[in-house]
């Protein structure tokens, strides 16, 4: 599915049913027609931030790192052609698992489940493109940041929406359930949002995109990557050169899991000062721009 594009639609499609549907557990996986070695495949080693974990790691599962994430937001992650899991998060996650001498496991859910899962015990981490926000910062704690994200705008060519002031024109605006477009969107207008009146969630970035398409919404705002693997997969439609908000990404984990915390954060130190991070983001991002 990451090759993107020619499966892209075909794949979105699929996976949002099952976003839908509620959520599965399984190993991540690298797709099958992946002929470059990835970070991701090679080999754990032994690193500092294994053996200063060693003592102090509480998984929900003994010798698992369950990864909550919802797995319809490519690049970051999705289903692959042999149905596991790939995209950013996974290969960095897999890559933090085999420091901290873990198997990786992607339990994939519905957005808005993700960090409920981990509060609850449920999953270890929440690793889905999730932007640190005060709100979030409540609920679960956050290593350092790994990936930048960027809300943008898509809308149908030939648009009367140009810029991101049109939108406050009466303009019903289509965001993914739970995200930070819904949540900057459908804010009071008094506080930079357009009302809750002029926004429709859906479970899915797909589901709001199919609903672009049909005239339910005049725009949808979502992260920058997967919306241009959106527009790419369906014509007609468009990003516009105005940016809504910049965003970092990082990784959540219980407030009440201190240990597993800094032993996640230590490795993912080690990733970003080794080029390892880079490196997937390259392979997904950068090398397609």
């Amino acid at each position: 599915m990451k090759k993107y594009f020619a499966l892209l639609l075909a794949g979105v499609m699929a996976l949002s049913l099952a976003a839908c549907g509620g959520s599965s557990s399984a190993p991540a996986a690298p797709a099958e027609t992946q002929k470059e070695e990835t970070a991701a495949e090679a080999p754990a080693e032994e690193t500092p931030a294994a053996e200063e974990a060693a003592a102090d790691i509480k998984t929900v599962e003994a010798g698992k790192l369950h990864m909550a994430t919802n797995a319809a937001f490519p690049p970051y992650e999705m289903i692959s052609d042999n149905g596991g899991f790939e995209g950013i998060d996974v290969e960095i996650a897999t890559l933090i698992a085999q420091k901290l001498g873990l198997e990786l496991v992607v339990d994939d859910m519905e957005f808005g489940s993700v960090i409920t899962s981990v509060q609850g015990g449920k999953s270890d981490i929440a690793m889905a493109g999730l932007t640190v926000t005060e709100e979030r910062k409540q609920n679960v704690d956050f290593t350092e940041s790994y990936a930048t994200g960027v809300q943008v705008i898509i809308v149908p060519e030939g648009s009367d929406i140009q810029t991101v002031d049109d939108l406050a024109n009466n303009k019903m605006i289509g965001v993914q359930d739970g995200t930070t477009g819904y949540i900057y969107c459908s804010s009071p207008v008094e506080d930079g949002g357009y009302g809750e009146d002029h926004v429709t969630s859906y479970p899915n970035g797909a589901m709001a995109i199919e609903a672009l398409k049909g005239g339910k919404v005049d725009a949808v705002v979502i992260d920058n990557e997967p919306a241009k693997a959106f527009v790419q997969a369906n014509a007609g439609l468009k990003i516009l050169d105005t940016e809504y908000i910049v965003e970092n990404y990082a990784i959540g984990i219980s407030k009440d899991n201190n240990g597993l915390r800094d032993a996640v954060n230590n490795a993912l130190k080690e990733l970003i000062a080794d080029g390892s991070v880079k490196l997937i983001v390259d392979k997904y991002i950068n090398a397609e721009n």
